[in-house]
């Protein structure tokens, strides 16, 4: 098992970087006078500080992370306010979601999934019943939505909400209050959607993909014809053309649209079953070991990657509505995979120690 993780993250990895190199070159060119720009910032910024943080992981006991869970959710809240600060936030897109200190910047939202996970899993491993903490759970939860929401990043409250629901309920909760949980949350999303006009717009979208093709509908519709004209065996690598300025964010959330158009549909199933192996890996893990703090972190991040992966691809193909949640490991995105290449070690850790 333990080589079986080592080999699925850095083939994910490093198939992101090949992926990130195709579709990013044309918008790299464009913006920064070099074809690999993108490429060249993935492998600076997150694939060799993952690379460290991967073989730290592996080297450190992971059962030190039950001392520092606590530090570690309180700095990832902080990190999230930083966004709100004059000077530190950075707004794309109409969202403040990056930190920038200068001489880096990165994303508190994907640190905070992981520290959520490794500071559940030493909450609930003490807890003899999940269900007895229902309270202190929403109360955590809230604290964190509010954070995210105000960004606003309803995607990755989404991403976060599953996580945690998926602990909570491995580590004994109730299936009553698992159901009366998701029914609320179901409530504040529908509020979320229809108090906010452009939520509300891409909803509607959703339900009817031809509505407002030009506008609101524009990113459905282009995703599904670079995803249509991969056909089963793609147009062939770097040789994809909505990446040429008609695919919106191509190295980022719409990149499994370019596995689609240039490896089609042999590419995009490929790229699912490693997803879902990484995902099962975790699953295994967390059944076989007694440890039940290991257990609930390989839960964590087992539903971190499925439910994102799902998130992502299923909203670039209309199967739910749009929403910015990039594609784990192969996206565009220096703080997103050196911490998931973190969080991989630490899984690595537990199968050879747990």
């Amino acid at each position: 098992m333990t080589k079986t993780i080592i080999w699925l993250t850095f083939i994910l990895a490093v198939f992101g970087l090949v992926m990130i190199s195709s579709a990013g070159a044309y918008l790299a060119q464009k913006n920064f006078g070099t074809s690999y720009y993108y490429l060249n910032h993935q492998f600076l910024y997150g694939f060799l500080p993952g690379l460290v943080l991967f073989f730290a992981a592996l080297k450190t006991d992971y059962r030190k992370l039950k001392k520092i869970s606590l530090p570690l959710i309180v700095a990832a809240a902080g990190f999230l306010i930083l966004v709100f600060v004059p000077g530190l936030g950075v707004s794309a897109g109409g969202a403040k979601r990056w930190v920038d200190f200068g001489f880096f910047s990165f994303q508190p939202a994907e640190i905070l999934k992981l520290a959520l996970v490794v500071y559940l899993a030493s909450w609930l491993q003490g807890k003899k019943s999940a269900s007895g903490s229902v309270v202190a759970f929403l109360a955590i939860i809230f604290f964190i939505g509010i954070l995210v929401v105000a960004q606003p990043d309803i995607g990755t409250l989404g991403i976060v909400i599953g996580i945690a629901l998926s602990m909570f309920f491995v580590s004994g909760g109730r299936f009553k209050h698992f159901v009366g949980i998701i029914l609320l949350i179901g409530l504040v999303f529908a509020s979320l959607i229809f108090f906010s006009p452009y939520r509300f717009e891409r909803f509607f979208t959703f339900l009817n993909p031809e509505f407002d093709i030009r506008g609101i509908g524009y990113h459905l519709n282009q995703s599904q014809i670079a995803i249509g004209k991969g056909g089963f065996a793609g147009l062939g690598f770097g040789k994809g053309e909505q990446k040429f300025g008609l695919l919106p964010e191509p190295v980022g959330d719409s990149i499994f649209a370019v596995v689609g158009e240039e490896l089609g549909l042999v590419g995009m199933l490929s790229t699912i079953l490693l997803l879902l192996f990484f995902v099962l890996s975790c699953f295994r893990l967390a059944k076989k070991t007694s440890d039940k703090f290991a257990s609930l972190y390989a839960v964590g991040l087992g539903s971190w990657v499925g439910l994102q992966s799902f998130v992502n691809i299923a909203s670039l193909s209309g199967l739910i509505p749009l929403t910015g949640v990039p594609l784990p490991f192969i996206s565009y995105g220096g703080t997103a995979l050196a911490v998931l290449m973190a969080a991989s070690g630490i899984l690595v850790n537990m199968s050879k120690k747990a």
